[in-house]
């Protein structure tokens, strides 16, 4: 199926550009969510009327998070959960617990968008987290899991 593009989309294109993907991906994830509408004729010429509009919300949200990233760069996350002796969790820290803590500390984040590249943290200790508030936007945080024992 051809869409045409209304927000930019990691490894698919930016906004305005005319793509090929498989309709499922369409028609449940991208015209849904309004990142994209079929490519028919009278879609591309509302678009091109549009086009303006559309570029300047972008560029404003693109504004709105790096503003957001700026203040979020560098900050700690201290999170307390059970742990044993030896220092590992009886569970785990997962990326909605850290939204969560962000969200308290005064920060619009989902738990979409933590990304940890190790998996879940199952043990006391430091570890840096991204955090992608935007497609061009990704900022490193710090999370401190302290132990509590039972």
């Amino acid at each position: 199926m051809q869409i045409i593009l209304l927000d930019k989309v990691v490894n698919l294109g930016n906004l305005g550009e005319v793509v090929r993907v498989k309709d499922g991906y369409a028609r449940n994830f991208l015209i849904p969510s309004g990142r994209a509408r079929r490519a028919t004729a009278t879609a591309k010429l509302e678009f091109e009327a549009k086009r303006a509009e559309l570029e300047k919300a972008a560029a404003a949200k693109l504004a709105e998070s790096q503003t957001v990233g700026e203040k979020l760069a560098g900050t700690t996350c201290k999170l307390t959960q059970k742990a044993g002796v030896d220092g590992r969790l009886f569970g785990s820290v997962t990326n909605a617990d850290i939204a969560e803590e962000l969200t308290k500390s005064g920060f619009k984040v989902t738990k979409a968008q933590v990304r940890m590249p190790n998996g879940p943290i199952k043990v006391v200790g430091d570890s840096t987290v991204s955090i992608a508030l935007h497609t061009d936007v990704l900022v490193e945080i710090t999370v401190s899991v302290y132990g509590e024992t039972a």
